[in-house]
């Protein structure tokens, strides 16, 4: 039972923040950290290796999440976990001009991981109790817009920022410059959030060890009761098949050779299309994918918000065959295809909290959701290349919009229940099933 101990903030107040503050840590330890150990020498392997190694945090995060069950306050554990992040990152800037740099640099960021995933359990538990079914729907898309806003921020401005400053200083110091501001972002956002979260506290804790493993073996347990999981768990496992391959082959054919069948654009130009109107897209349609949500009901939407994510990808079939060579072409569409895979994503994530989370163990049970979806993601990306290479660009992009079909057609099987009235989850208090 949780009890609300302040007044409730207005959701665009601090779900923005939340989500962004969720976004930048994982874009910095999963892509921008590659970057900087690029430019400071260390070899491909390396790098793949020891960078990938500690993003496992995000899919075992799950393990510990009932441990922030017996926490007295979602609120505190979100601005602590913020806090720890802040100064790991703030540390990294200065472990770069140590001669072990390497080693103590990855040892910090796997603790900015550890922080980063586990302040998304608590963060993503906060939301569920203090909102709405149909709030959660509405502020669906506000969450991924601003979590990905993360990745626009690291990726574009302060990476373009680090190679203005690597031309008039060592790499060591302007990327201390660039996880010094990621740092500082970080600390600022979780001074902002102790003021602007809405304040829960949890009335019924046990902090004894014995009590946090039983709670363990319960969170796992009713999991796998809960009616419809199996298939609700491979839906999940379906949702991003598509995805999975176009995030990592889709910029590979924008920059592969014209004769070898991709567009033959520069990183600058990649950069333009994805960084300008590309994010745009994007933000637009996560937010009205929520909205729309919000509007028809998770059941009534689900099958429209997955062909929303998956058939815009058309465009890639459409650019592999005409090959323009006018850029505004390609960006126009790239950003239809982003701004579908925005709207789209939103049903995954109501249905992992509207459907999997509901129950006795919300934020734990959801944890354990996204545990799921990000192995959904992680082995189509593994395997794309491989049948790209068989297929090639034309054919493969076909296969892609193929690979949606699974999910499309499972939609109509699932199982969602609709509220004769919205749940009304008082700002602090856990819904129950």
């Amino acid at each position: 039972m949780t009890t609300e101990n302040t007044a409730p903030r207005h959701p665009m107040r601090w779900v923005p923040t939340l989500y962004l503050a969720e976004g930048l840590p994982f874009y910095a330890v999963a892509l921008v950290a590659s970057l900087m150990y690029k430019s400071m020498g260390v070899a491909n392997d390396e790098i793949a290796y020891w960078t990938g190694l500690i993003t496992f945090a995000w899919v075992f995060k799950s393990l510990w999440s009932p441990f922030l069950e017996a926490a007295s306050s979602k609120k505190f554990l979100v601005v602590m976990f913020q806090l720890i992040g802040g100064v790991c990152l703030g540390l990294v800037a200065l472990s770069l001009q140590l001669p072990m740099y390497f080693a103590i640099s990855i040892a910090l960021l796997g603790l900015v991981a550890i922080a980063a995933a586990t302040h998304d359990i608590a963060a993503d538990g906060l939301y569920i109790a203090s909102l709405s079914n149909k709030q959660q729907a509405a502020y669906a898309g506000w969450q991924g817009a601003f979590f990905n806003a993360g990745k626009f921020i690291s990726l574009g401005g302060l990476v373009v920022l680090a190679g203005h400053l690597e031309k008039s200083m060592p790499p060591a110091q302007a990327w201390a410059v660039i996880f010094g501001i990621l740092g500082s972002m970080m600390i600022a956002l979780a001074l902002y959030h102790s003021w602007a979260l809405p304040g829960t506290r949890n009335t019924n804790t046990d902090a004894s060890m014995r009590s946090v493993f039983l709670t363990l073996k319960d969170v796992i347990i009713t999991f796998f009761q809960k009616p419809g999981i199996w298939l609700a768990i491979l839906f999940i496992l379906l949702f991003r098949v598509g995805e999975g391959q176009i995030q990592t082959i889709g910029p590979l054919f924008l920059r592969e050779a014209k004769n070898l069948g991709g567009l033959g654009l520069s990183t600058a130009e990649v950069g333009i299309v994805y960084g300008t109107a590309g994010t745009i897209a994007f933000l637009g349609g996560s937010v009205l994918g929520g909205y729309f949500a919000s509007w028809l009901g998770l059941k009534r939407a689900l099958p429209w918000l997955i062909l929303a994510m998956n058939v815009p990808n058309l465009v890639f079939f459409f650019l592999s065959t005409s090959l323009p060579e006018n850029l505004a072409i390609v960006a126009t569409a790239l950003s239809f295809e982003m701004f579908g895979y925005g709207f789209g994503f939103v049903g995954l994530i109501l249905f992992m909290m509207q459907v999997i989370a509901v129950g006795k163990y919300q934020t734990a049970h959801y944890a354990l959701a996204t545990g799921v979806m990000q192995l959904g993601l992680v082995v189509p990306k593994m395997i794309s290349g491989s049948i790209q290479m068989s297929l090639g660009y034309k054919n493969f992009f076909i296969w892609v919009l193929i690979s949606a079909i699974p999910v499309l057609l499972m939609s109509r099987l699932l199982v969602i229940k609709t509220p004769q009235k919205p749940v009304q989850a008082v700002s602090g208090n856990t819904a129950e099933a």
